[in-house]
């Protein structure tokens, strides 16, 4: 199986190119605040489950980049909210991309729990 195949990642590409095309209408002050942020945090999450998923044979290393992209989309999350309160984005749009970013975490999570399932030797 490639990276590419992993639901996580999927989901996780999916929410980042999301958030890109969203963030195209945010503010120009916001250029390397906030939109770079996201977009950042975004597209590190499926970069880091990509990175873990090609180190597997390292149970430790596995574990390592599936909690950095954890810790990422989580950071997204935040972001998100401030993209909110500012009113860059709409309670309806926070809403789906914020039950995305769950839908990830849940994911990632069943790796971390799971590593057997994909390939890692214990």
């Amino acid at each position: 199986m490639k990276f590419q195949d992993l639901l996580a990642y999927q989901k996780s590409f999916s929410l980042a190119m999301k958030i890109f095309e969203i963030t195209k209408s945010f503010p120009k002050e916001e250029m390397y605040s906030l939109t770079d942020q996201i977009r950042r945090s975004s597209r590190s999450v499926p970069a880091n489950i990509a990175e873990g998923y090609r180190k597997r044979v390292y149970p430790k290393h596995f574990h390592s980049k599936l909690t950095d992209s954890d810790a990422e989309n989580s950071e997204t999350q935040v972001w998100l909210e401030f993209a909110l309160k500012c009113s860059y984005i709409n309670e309806n749009t926070h809403s789906e991309l914020l039950t995305v970013s769950n839908e990830v975490g849940k994911l990632i999570n069943y790796m971390i729990l799971n590593p057997q399932k994909f390939g890692v030797s214990i």
